[in-house]
């Protein structure tokens, strides 16, 4: 019997019960609802059985049988996709879908060689891209919406798997005029007496503000944005010095205008770079081969899309306050 039921109609049927709702349920896997609706009409014929309860105006619900052949659907669902898998592996091939995250200041810089390169070595890898604050980004991993995410170590949690592949010490951004703009590295205590643009996403900005409480000093934060070029835009028109992590190549705002990276004097904690997974999910051959990918290309040596590390020379370098 089961013959006569094909594949897809296995996945609306599956998608209908999680959701809920038919239409809910097209938005979800982008099909028409009455192609789900036929599809369930059609198993429904085909096992002799009503496998939802409709309700005029709020959605449907599993019947008891209903929820015994949610369960069954469920193991042939899974069972075709290791049969994809098998067959994949013996071609030694990776083919598929690929859904990647990446922290919307970072996406700019990585993306285009790190994910789109892989969609280019791998002709066979249906890539989808998307980007959020790493709040988003953690959600939708724990959702399946995302197989993996280009993300920082800014929370740690038991539900999520983090491999870490590069070190980004903190650094200073200041306009070409500004007070500071003509010396290598400067301290916290340097930085007090001036005005701060806060690159303000979730868990960043708390990073960011824990550099003035180790310190000991306060923030005159002057402006706040979400989006980091937006920041720089700021800090290129003189309206105050920021904090960031990533090293754009270009040193100049989208407007046009130029933007000096200082060291930052002191020992603090770098962002550490790398990519999340859920960690109650298996990796399949795709996400396994594009988190290869990403230890072989991200390093403390070389990051894609970003200017040279060499920036962060350890050596003594001289700031207001002294010899560092």
């Amino acid at each position: 019997m089961l013959s006569r039921i094909t594949q897809r109609q296995l996945e609306y049927f599956v998608a209908s019960g999680e959701a809920g709702s038919i239409s809910a349920a097209a938005e979800r896997i982008h099909v028409s609802s009455p192609s789900i609706s036929a599809a369930i009409t059609h198993m429904e014929a085909e096992l002799g059985i009503q496998l939802f309860i409709r309700h005029h105006a709020q959605g449907i619900s599993l019947t008891a049988v209903g929820r015994l052949v949610m369960q069954e659907a469920k193991q042939i669902m899974e069972q075709m996709s290791n049969l994809y898998t098998i067959a994949s592996e013996s071609l030694n091939t990776v083919r598929g879908p690929l859904r990647v995250g990446c922290l919307e200041s970072l996406a700019p810089m990585i993306t285009p060689e790190l994910v789109f390169g892989f969609g280019r070595a791998f002709p066979g890898v249906r890539v989808t891209q998307a980007e959020g604050n790493h709040e988003e980004l953690l959600e939708k991993l724990r959702s399946g919406e995302l197989d993996i995410a280009l993300t920082y170590d800014l929370v740690t949690s038991p539900d999520i798997d983090f491999q870490p592949l590069a070190h980004l010490p903190p650094y200073v951004m200041v306009g070409e005029y500004h007070p500071l703009a003509s010396l290598s590295a400067v301290s916290m205590q340097d930085l007090e007496a001036y005005p701060v643009v806060l690159l303000d996403t979730p868990w960043s900005r708390d990073y960011f503000l824990s550099l003035f409480m180790q310190a000991g000093t306060t923030p005159n934060i002057i402006m706040r944005s979400t989006n980091l070029e937006t920041v720089r835009a700021m800090v290129g028109n003189g309206i105050g010095y920021s904090f960031a992590n990533a090293r754009p190549k270009s040193n100049l705002s989208q407007d046009g205008k130029r933007v000096i990276r200082l060291r930052l004097a002191g020992a603090h904690r770098p962002m550490k770079l790398g990519y999340a997974t859920a960690s109650n999910t298996q990796l399949s051959r795709v996400v396994s081969a594009f988190a290869e990918r990403c230890r072989m290309f991200v390093s403390d040596q070389y990051i894609p899309g970003m200017a040279p590390p060499s920036f962060f020379d350890p050596h003594a370098v001289r700031s207001l306050s002294g010899v560092i």
